[in-house]
């Protein structure tokens, strides 16, 4: 007859020994207890952990342990699922012998699977930036493609843009013509321009020189009076051609 009870005490005092910093006793009947199971550092020293709570039932281990997560850090839901799934698989496998080392062995081994896992989507994830990166980089160079299409859109745009340029000059054009005012609007409107060419010969007063040499030699000039002429028919301008 198989002592349930003595196996179960023998198993506790093997992990015990082998999972000092982690083994927790929660209860002694039923006999309960956690494990916690962290895995290997990653990359960049990321880590996932969980602590596993198991429970004796009566017969173990011709029967299954209860089991369930405790706690964890930094698992995703589906991560939470999966290791439940393998637990399950783990101990209908190994039923009639003492197995929760197997169990926590299996769930480090999933742990590591899952920290290659991150570092494997964080790859991928840096990748997909470069890749986008470069794409948008090779778009910035070569533009958009053109197409019939796109460039009927752009010149509709574009020639609507240029009539808008288009009236607005005329406007300014024609509102600029408006207010120009013709030389009896500005003599209208400043009385000043009236005697502005007075008041510049004012203004000049004795500054204004003459130069005598200009007139100095009009006596040596030799000026041929027309009455002298005895030809000369102040009736008739051809007469005085006649010389």
């Amino acid at each position: 007859m198989t002592d349930y009870g003595e196996e179960q005490r023998n198993e506790l005092e093997a992990l015990e020994s082998i999972y000092p910093d982690s083994f927790t006793v929660l209860s002694e009947n039923p006999p309960s207890f956690t494990i916690t199971v962290t895995s290997e550092a990653g990359e960049n020293d990321e880590t996932v952990q969980t602590t596993l709570k198991f429970t004796y039932s009566e017969k173990y281990p011709d029967e299954a342990p209860l089991y369930e997560i405790f706690s964890q850090e930094n698992l995703e839901d589906n991560d939470v699922s999966d290791i439940l799934k393998l637990l399950a698989l783990q101990a209908e496998e190994n039923l009639g012998m003492v197995m929760i080392f197997t169990l926590v062995t299996a769930v480090q081994e999933k742990l590591n699977e899952i920290v290659d896992q991150i570092k494997t989507r964080r790859e991928e994830e840096k990748k997909q930036k470069e890749k986008e990166a470069e794409e948008a980089e090779k778009q910035l160079f070569h533009g958009t493609p053109v197409t019939i299409e796109n460039f009927l859109s752009w010149k509709a745009k574009f020639d609507a843009e240029l009539l808008e340029i288009k009236k607005k000059r005329m406007k300014e054009e024609e509102q600029a013509g408006k207010n120009k005012l013709s030389g009896k609007q500005l003599f209208e409107t400043d009385h000043n321009l009236d005697t502005s060419d007075i008041q510049f010969l004012e203004d000049a007063g004795n500054n204004v020189e003459v130069d005598e040499s200009l007139f100095q030699e009009m006596d040596d000039l030799e000026l041929e009076d027309d009455e002298d002429d005895p030809d000369y028919n102040p009736a008739d301008p051809e007469s005085d051609l006649t010389d």
